[in-house]
């Protein structure tokens, strides 16, 4: 049986496996469109506006995000998906803010282990992208949890 190298970032992945996490995080990008476009149309309520305002900047930030990882993905030599993740809805505005709060921790969570498993590879500006993406994500969990008012989560 073939033993699995590692490296300091931990188990070595192929140039495919990357390509098919990529494409998962594309998937999750087009949730966050998704979302960010109907939850910052449907928010009511004077304490919600400067939300959806900042929600409707997010979506286009989203957009940029989902461009960049698809362009990677083609780099890798392989198709970007086209399939979004499904997006939760409510009535609720806390309860759209929560699920917005829990992808934003799970890309997040993702985008960390992503720039550790390019640099892995070899695959440096490829990682410095991700970084770049990241910083609007980490940007993104704090608008939320302060609109939630609540400390901002420990994603590891």
């Amino acid at each position: 049986m073939a033993k699995q190298s590692t490296t300091a970032a931990g188990p070595e992945i192929s140039r495919d496996q990357l390509a098919n996490l990529l494409n998962e995080d594309l998937s999750r990008e087009y949730q966050a469109i998704i979302s960010y476009v109907v939850y910052s149309q449907v928010m009511k309520g004077a304490e919600y506006m400067s939300i959806a305002d900042q929600l409707e900047t997010h979506a286009q930030q989203e957009l940029k995000h989902a461009l960049i990882i698809s362009r990677q993905i083609d780099y890798l030599g392989k198709m970007p998906t086209v399939t979004p993740k499904a997006v939760r809805t409510s009535a609720k505005a806390k309860a759209m803010l929560r699920f917005d709060l829990e992808n934003e921790n799970e890309t997040i969570r993702n985008y960390r282990e992503r720039i550790r498993q390019c640099e892995a590879l070899g695959e440096f500006a490829m990682a410095e992208q991700i970084r770049q993406i990241l910083v609007e994500e980490q940007d993104h969990q704090i608008d939320l949890a302060t609109a939630l008012g609540e400390e901002v989560p420990n994603v590891r």
